[in-house]
């Protein structure tokens, strides 16, 4: 595990855990964004797991400190003073943050720039979908127990890369993240051609991916063949 920071012009510091896939570069990347519940140990260990797709997976502290009742199932790590502050997902500063990271991301040595996924969790998730429908550019994207917006649903045609639905079908945080706006997601990705792959957890609430062992474990080989599929080493 490798720690990085870097001062993100009219944001703040920010720091990243980056994990590397052992072989020689450059490889694909993928940037773990974390819900509102903030930066933890777990998002550091998803990083690990997933550099074993033969990707650099890079965990960074986008926002401090977090909030809510998904601190119960987290192991919070401190983030460097002046770390941008929470906000909506469609705020300006935070569409600058997470350009910032991904900008980050693919100037990391041993990084294919032209080869970059996602993953958001939560709250990461709105900020995530709101980076691609504002012209970001990302080679795959998976979220995890995101929230499921009008807005999204009807632009899913403006997603052009694959897509990856983790959901549980007893998600209750909120309205935007019932299972069947997930669905009404994946429904209207099909409908406009796009590529998508969903699973839906019976059982599963919103933080399962981090408290339950076995649900933990099928998503995690779930989203290595899916990174592998999806984005090209050479």
């Amino acid at each position: 595990m490798e720690w990085r920071s870097f001062q993100a012009a009219g944001v703040g510091p920010i720091l990243m855990a980056v994990a590397r896939p052992a072989g020689k570069g450059p490889f694909p990347a993928i940037v773990i964004l974390h819900g509102s519940h903030g930066f933890a140990r777990e998002y550091v260990e998803l990083a690990k797991e997933l550099s074993h797709a033969g990707v650099v997976a890079v965990a960074p502290c986008w926002f401090a400190p977090g909030e809510g009742a998904g601190m119960n199932f987290i192991s919070p790590l401190d983030c460097p003073a002046g770390t941008p502050k929470l906000s909506t997902h469609q705020s300006e500063k935070s569409g600058r943050t997470i350009n910032a990271v991904v900008d980050a991301v693919r100037n990391l040595p041993g990084v294919r720039a032209d080869q970059v996924a996602l993953f958001r969790h939560s709250r990461g998730g709105g900020a995530a979908w709101n980076y691609v429908l504002h012209g970001g550019k990302a080679q795959a994207l998976i979220l995890n127990s995101a929230g499921y917006t009008d807005e999204l649903i009807q632009a899913a045609v403006k997603f052009d890369a694959p897509v990856l639905i983790l959901h549980g079908e007893k998600d209750t945080v909120g309205p935007m993240t019932n299972v069947q706006r997930a669905r009404k997601f994946e429904t209207a990705l099909r409908k406009a051609g796009r590529e998508v792959d969903a699973v839906y957890y019976p059982g599963g609430e919103h933080g399962s991916f981090f408290i339950s062992p076995s649900q933990h474990a099928d998503e995690i080989e779930r989203m290595r063949a899916f990174l592998r599929q999806n984005l090209r080493r050479n």
